[in-house]
């Protein structure tokens, strides 16, 4: 007997939903249990956390017990040691012995340190040189810098001269003319010389160069011999030069009261300019020169700032000059070019040939027939002023006495150059500049 299909199909699907609503409840128990495990884990690391956190805080709380205790019991020290009339500002006591650091430093470490010269000259070290031997050092390792005759190169200081200008408005102040004693320039050049080769020269280079410094600025002859045997008894031209500075003791306590601000000038005015300028070349370096301008045109000065402002004046466009080292070609005699070579010793300062131009010195074309103190342009010394008001002219015999010795010839003038001794070289300078008569 056959059954129909609703009969055969019904039981199936209540299996089916039965087995379905079973997989299901499973599914839900195992998440749940997945679910419970997980939060009782981060419970246990919370509490885990919370226990780690209050033992340290104990801890923290008992140390800064024991240091409040520490800081009462020092307080209770120090009152007590107060009450007892102790000073708490009393140097430490010293202690018995070395604290076992270093060493004591020998004498021969003590030596290389101990190397200043004091004016009586105790510190020299042993040894001597003469002025002709100075004259090739200092040729050798001074003269690019301070000139061959000491009378300095570009703007390095000036070494020889300027004698009887130290009352001047501009002095120069040479190590003849303005240092009190020897044992400054000794101790200076054997410290700090050459530039760039600070501790190089040997002591018997030192003496040579001091004594040809001397011979220089005319205090010595040229076979003087400077040692440490007779170095404490040259005497310097400035020594009594100096006084002991007694302004803190006597001064100060005028300069360090309340200003006077009573009776001021209403108005304040430029007097003077700068004597020399310094001029910058494109080609590197620098130049001093003589400062042509007045004070005229200045503004004044008043508590409400300046009269006017001045419009800056354009600067001179200058023609470089040629260099004068050989004589023109058509002044080719041996005399002329001897003096060429002797002239090495002058165009540092004084140029001639095309285009010269003043520097240090005037230029000296067309010197023979000239008056003394007329080139146009250039600072001359009083001396040589007062020469160029008395009409007095440039001829070989002039030139030939004032090259010989310039400071004895003019006295007073800032040429710094001592001399031409031989009568040779005399004869060839003057040949060499009197080719550039025209």
């Amino acid at each position: 007997m056959s059954k129909s299909l609703s009969q055969i199909f019904l039981p199936a699907a209540g299996g089916t939903a039965l087995a379905a609503a079973l997989a299901i409840t499973i599914a839900n128990r195992d998440y749940g249990n997945d679910k419970i495990s997980s939060l009782e884990g981060r419970v246990a690391q919370v509490e885990a956390n919370a226990s780690a956190a209050t033992q340290k805080a104990r801890a923290e709380a008992q140390r800064a017990a024991e240091l409040q205790a520490e800081f009462e019991a020092v307080q209770a020290a120090a009152a007590a040691t107060a009450a007892m009339g102790v000073d708490l500002t009393a140097p430490a006591p010293v202690a018995d012995g070395g604290y076992g650091l270093g060493r004591a430093a020998h004498p021969e470490e003590i030596a290389a340190w101990d190397v200043d010269v004091l004016p009586d000259g105790r510190g020299l070290p042993e040894g001597r040189g003469d002025a002709y031997w100075g004259e090739e050092v200092f040729a050798e390792k001074c003269a690019s810098c301070h000139g061959d005759f000491a009378e300095g190169a570009d703007n390095w200081p000036v070494l020889a001269g300027g004698f009887d200008t130290l009352d001047d408005e501009d002095p120069v102040k040479t190590v003849g003319s303005y240092w009190p004693h020897l044992s400054t320039a000794w101790d200076y050049i054997h410290r700090s010389m050459p530039f760039g080769e600070a501790g190089t020269l040997t002591a018997d280079e030192t003496y040579a160069i001091v004594a040809y410094i001397l011979y220089s600025n005319d205090l010595v002859d040229d076979d003087f011999e400077l040692s440490h045997e007779n170095f404490a008894e040259f005497e310097m031209h400035n020594k009594d030069g100096f006084v002991v500075d007694d302004r803190a003791e006597l001064e100060y306590s005028q300069w360090r009261t309340e200003p006077c601000m009573d009776n001021c000038k209403p108005e304040t005015e430029v007097t003077m300019r700068s004597v020399f300028l310094v001029d910058t070349p494109a080609e590197g370096g620098t130049e001093s020169m003589m400062n042509p301008a007045t004070i005229e045109g200045l503004p004044s000065f008043s508590a409400s700032g300046a009269a006017f402002i001045p419009q800056a004046a354009a600067k001179p466009v200058e023609v470089a000059a040629a260099e004068p080292a050989a004589a023109p070609a058509d002044a080719g005699s041996e005399l002329v070019a001897a003096g060429a070579r002797v002239y090495r010793k002058c165009k540092s300062c004084h140029q001639i040939g095309d285009g010269a131009k003043n520097r240090t010195g005037p230029h000296l074309n067309g010197l023979f027939g000239r008056e003394m103190g007329s080139v146009d342009g250039f600072g001359y010394s009083r001396v040589f002023q007062s020469a160029q008001e008395e009409g007095r002219v440039w001829d070989e015999a002039e030139l030939a006495a004032f090259l010989a010795q310039p400071k004895a010839y003019m006295n007073g003038t800032k040429m710094a150059f001592s001399g031409l001794k031989k009568a040779e070289d005399l004869d060839a300078v003057i040949a060499y500049i009197k080719s550039y008569e025209n």
